[in-house]
């Protein structure tokens, strides 16, 4: 089973975090918090299988998570403010009524504000770090040099 793609048929959860280079462990987690959706029809005690569009979700957490260096709390507030947009945008589909319309972008709106937060809060993160080491770097040149 290569790292790239997800079998069509139901996976267990070893595969997945191969598939995903996570480990089971995480992938309960993530579903225990509230990121991944734990499957409905799943009878206690039984076996959780999971679809491809699972590991395409818990893929792009983890690029989530990795590229802007969030926490879980904020990776979960990332997610869900998209899924709220997502049912907002059912909404908007659902009514052409100015007023309605005009509440579900400002809503939407709302939710894109926070999530420009995180990641304008990472990025400004990131500047400071990259500040700090070009710093040092010009601080070590100038000694070589003066050697």
């Amino acid at each position: 089973m290569s790292a790239a793609a997800a079998p069509e048929r139901p996976l267990r959860i070893g595969e997945v975090a191969e598939l995903t280079g996570t480990t089971p462990r995480t992938i309960r987690y993530y579903e225990e918090i509230g990121l991944l959706p734990e499957a409905e029809d799943r009878a206690h005690g039984k076996r959780r299988l999971y679809t491809v569009a699972d590991v395409e979700r818990l893929r792009e957490l983890i690029s989530m998570k990795d590229l802007l260096g969030l926490s879980l709390d904020d990776l979960k507030r990332l997610v869900e403010a998209e899924a709220a947009r997502a049912g907002l945008r059912e909404q908007w589909e659902l009514t052409d009524e100015p007023g309605e319309q005009r509440r579900i972008l400002e809503e939407a709106l709302g939710h894109i504000t926070d999530q420009l937060k995180l990641v304008r809060a990472r990025r400004g993160e990131i500047e400071r770090l990259e500040s700090e080491l070009a710093a040092k770097q010009r601080r070590v040149r100038a000694r070589l040099k003066a050697l």
